[in-house]
């Protein structure tokens, strides 16, 4: 086997330039898992920021759920899921917006906390109603650090899903595991590169997406 293995070069294209339709599916795949893990963590998470922004005392069970959750090794939790809902997309989703939530939620409560208080007096003499002022004002301000804990979600996010190939689904991952088992090194490294190229991608279109949506922020920094 190592013989076989040393014999063979480090990588083989025309293996991948075969297998592009396959790579391109699994891609489509990783990048459905990611998108939707992080969008319901998302709504989640603004959810139960809002409870703890709204009612403070909360703030620490949310959190502490939330990060038991994160801290449970991925391949245990997918395996206590596997009897209850199987080898399924829900399966995956359910481990992978676990994961987000602690990352978003304390970006978020962090965004609305870190907003001068100056400005929230100025808002309240203005006439502006508590609700008003979260949506109007405080969101906002904050969605420089929001977004920045989308970014971190989503580049976590994206090296997870590579693990739920275990439960054959994985996108790319599903090369990593492949490749290991058949000792086939083009397999694996397609998996990784094209993992790292994903997360990169991701990352600079929530670059751009917070760059769209605060241009104050992009002309203090000019200034």
């Amino acid at each position: 086997m190592l013989a076989q293995i040393a014999d063979e070069p480090f990588i083989r294209w025309d293996w991948v330039g075969s297998h592009l339709d396959d790579i391109w599916s699994r891609t489509v795949e990783h990048v459905q898992l990611t998108v939707v893990a992080v969008a319901v963590g998302f709504v989640i998470a603004m959810a139960l920021s809002l409870i703890a922004l709204r009612w403070h005392r909360t703030y620490a069970p949310i959190t502490w759920i939330s990060g038991v959750l994160y801290t449970i090794p991925s391949l245990a939790l997918f395996a206590l899921l596997v009897p209850w809902t199987g080898l399924s997309f829900l399966t995956a989703e359910i481990g992978l917006v676990g994961y987000t939530l602690l990352i978003l939620i304390r970006n978020i409560v962090a965004g609305v906390d870190g907003i001068s208080p100056e400005i929230r007096e100025a808002a309240i003499g203005m006439g502006y109603t508590r609700a008003r002022m979260l949506w109007e004002i405080e969101l906002p301000l904050a969605l420089p650090t929001i977004i920045a804990g989308l970014r971190i979600a989503a580049v976590t996010t994206v090296g997870l899903v590579t693990v739920t190939a275990l439960i054959t689904l994985g996108g790319l991952g599903s090369f990593i595991l492949r490749g290991l088992q058949r000792f086939f090194t083009t397999e694996i490294l397609v998996g990784v590169v094209m993992s790292v190229v994903l997360a990169v991608a991701i990352d600079l279109v929530l670059v751009g997406v917070e760059k769209a949506l605060t241009p104050w922020a992009r002309h203090k920094a000019d200034a």
